[in-house]
């Protein structure tokens, strides 16, 4: 079961975020968090806060313990951009981007695999060898 929540216009630039959700892309949530909780980036606490809503959101909607979710895809999509102007000199000006970032985490419970063993059985007979159809009626003549 996939689970998600979504962050929108976070004042980061997406660049930014993403160098922190390529580090806990595909871990499991309880290690994403320690991970993200010693980080000494802004964005790791946005990551963080898209991350608890997500577990959130599995335990409370779809009973799903939180143990048993792995992040299956984080995704940083940027935002729109909010431009303001810096005056400059000779009455000149720049244009400032202040960027933002949408952060989407999608969460999933990890099944536990039950391995099959595989039995022979006693009474199976051995199977025999594919022989060509002319070499069939050769070895009937030989005998």
């Amino acid at each position: 079961m996939e689970v998600k929540a979504v962050s929108k216009y976070n004042r980061i630039s997406a660049r930014k975020v993403r160098l922190v959700a390529n580090m806990v892309r595909g871990q499991k949530a309880s290690t994403a968090f320690n991970v993200l909780k010693f980080t000494p980036k802004k964005a790791a606490k946005l990551v963080e806060k898209t991350l608890k809503s997500a577990v959130a959101n599995a335990e409370n909607n779809f009973g799903i313990d939180k143990n048993d979710l792995v992040i299956s895809t984080i995704m940083v999509d940027e935002g729109p951009t909010l431009k303001r102007h810096m005056p400059r000199s000779r009455g000149m000006a720049n244009t400032i981007r202040k960027r933002t970032s949408h952060v989407t985490i999608v969460v999933e419970s990890q099944e536990k695999e039950v391995k099959k063993s595989v039995k022979k059985e006693k009474d199976e007979k051995p199977k025999e060898k594919s022989v060509k159809p002319d070499r069939q009626v050769r070895a009937k003549e030989q005998k």
